[in-house]
């Protein structure tokens, strides 16, 4: 039987997790295997607003971002067949978390602060991370983060493990759970 994966009316696959978990670089590498598209909600927001998250951020605030969040997760994601990297916040506020496993599979990566703080330094694309402390800015937005993200989806931690093996363990998960989605399709018709 082929892989689930790979069929074109297969649930979409959908990254969640904090900043620096891995979810885009993952999430490309699965599309490039799978042979499917590859979506990154925080750049479908930067062309539906016409300015890069930061610029976002410093001009409207977390909130106005939130809003455009919404508004891609509701409106240009596919129906089915895409593997999907969401922004860090996207799950977080209410109801958030439910619309997004309406789309998908929803796989949740979680990693160490230490593992975090390596991947992010440095990198200017992360407004909530500014300041003199993204350390304590980490553990805070993580302790706050962490319910939400743990009603995400399927728990995957990437601390120690290659792209290789992360995409294993996630490809195990997604068909698992993506059988048993066709399966109750295939019942109800």
């Amino acid at each position: 039987m082929p892989p689930v994966a790979n069929k074109d009316n297969s649930p979409n696959l959908i990254l969640a997790g904090f900043m620096g978990t891995g979810k885009s670089a993952l999430g490309r590498q699965l599309a490039k295997r799978w042979r499917r598209r590859f979506y990154d909600t925080d750049e479908l927001v930067e062309k539906l607003a016409g300015s890069s998250v930061a610029d976002i951020f410093a001009e409207h605030g977390e909130e106005h971002f939130r809003a455009l969040e919404r508004k891609v997760v509701e409106g240009l994601l596919p129906e089915h067949g895409g593997v999907i990297a969401c922004g860090g916040g996207l799950v977080v506020p209410t109801g958030m978390g439910e619309l997004v496993r309406s789309k998908g599979i929803v796989i949740t990566l979680f990693a160490s602060v230490d593992t975090i703080l390596r991947r992010t330094a440095g990198n200017s694309r992360r407004p909530l991370l500014k300041g003199d402390d993204p350390e304590a800015k980490i553990r805070d937005l993580m302790k706050k983060r962490e319910q939400a993200y743990m009603k995400a989806g399927i728990a995957v931690y990437t601390d120690g493990r290659s792209l290789q093996q992360l995409c294993v363990i996630v490809e195990r998960a997604y068909e698992r759970e993506a059988r048993a989605i066709l399966k109750a399709r295939q019942a109800a018709e």
